[in-house]
């Protein structure tokens, strides 16, 4: 078991992200760490790395820089951060808990297993931290309402650290694209399924070489109302426990069996 419930008021919170030092979102969840511990320290990446996954960087070094006091940006994935973050430049005092987030965009059903803002409460829950990954699902990318994130996610956090959690699970937050005052509720939900879409768009660069476009991936039709997208896309606030053991425990004694 994880070292929860935890007292946020003295907890020394990790922020990271995928989507980059100087994205919107890391500001918002900057402000969430920031209001319920002094104690924050921010390292994310220089650049995007939406849809890293769990990727790491082994085949050229890392570049650290520190931008501020406890202010720091790696050019690498956010599994690197993470890394770095807990086992070099936090390592005399680690982190209690990491927030990884607010990722621009949603992370529901199957996005976890592409998802770098999942990856890097992975990496921080394989280390031995507590991790939340919150994101904020969005429906015009030009005008992304963070309010739901704003208001709601401090509350999120206390009320996800006050009981305990088995090791190797995370949690997975997500906002719906909605004004906070429209907010439906929070509710503890499973991962949902979504069918994959065909969106594809090949096209011809200005030097007449082919390209394909991966564009969307899923739809939202015919969700069970007890998983995460049905959840956000009525506006509610979906948590649902991630865990890392990805043995799948009835099939086991099955293949031995297979193979005596």
């Amino acid at each position: 078991m994880f070292d929860l419930p935890l007292d946020l008021s003295n907890a020394r919170i990790l922020v990271t992200n995928d989507d980059g030092i100087h994205a919107p979102g890391l500001k918002v969840l900057e402000a969430i760490a920031r209001s319920i511990s002094d104690d924050v320290w921010v390292v994310a990446p220089e650049m995007e790395q939406s849809a890293a996954s769990h990727s790491l960087t082994i085949n050229r070094p890392l570049r650290l820089r520190q931008l501020d006091e406890r202010r720091y940006t790696v050019d690498g994935t956010p599994t690197d951060c993470v890394l770095l973050a807990v086992n070099h430049i936090m390592k005399d005092a680690r982190p209690t808990l990491v927030l990884s987030g607010v990722n621009q965009g949603s992370n529901i059903g199957e996005d976890v297993t592409y998802s770098g803002t999942i990856a890097a409460a992975m990496e921080a829950t394989l280390l031995g931290v507590p991790a939340i990954a919150l994101s904020q699902h969005y429906e015009n990318r030009a005008q992304i309402d963070w309010s739901a994130a704003e208001r709601w996610g401090a509350e999120v956090i206390r009320k996800a650290v006050s009981t305990p959690w088995p090791k190797y699970v995370l949690l997975n937050v997500n906002f719906p694209a909605c004004p906070a005052d429209r907010v439906t509720g929070i509710q503890v939900v499973r991962h949902g399924k979504r069918k994959i879409g065909d969106e594809l768009v090949e096209r011809v660069d200005p030097r007449g070489k082919p390209y394909i476009w991966i564009g969307t991936l899923r739809g939202e039709a015919d969700v069970a109302p007890d998983t995460d997208i049905h959840v956000v896309f009525h506006g509610g606030i979906s948590v649902t426990p991630v865990y890392l053991d990805l043995t799948h425990t009835p099939t086991l004694q099955t293949l031995r069996h297979a193979f005596e």
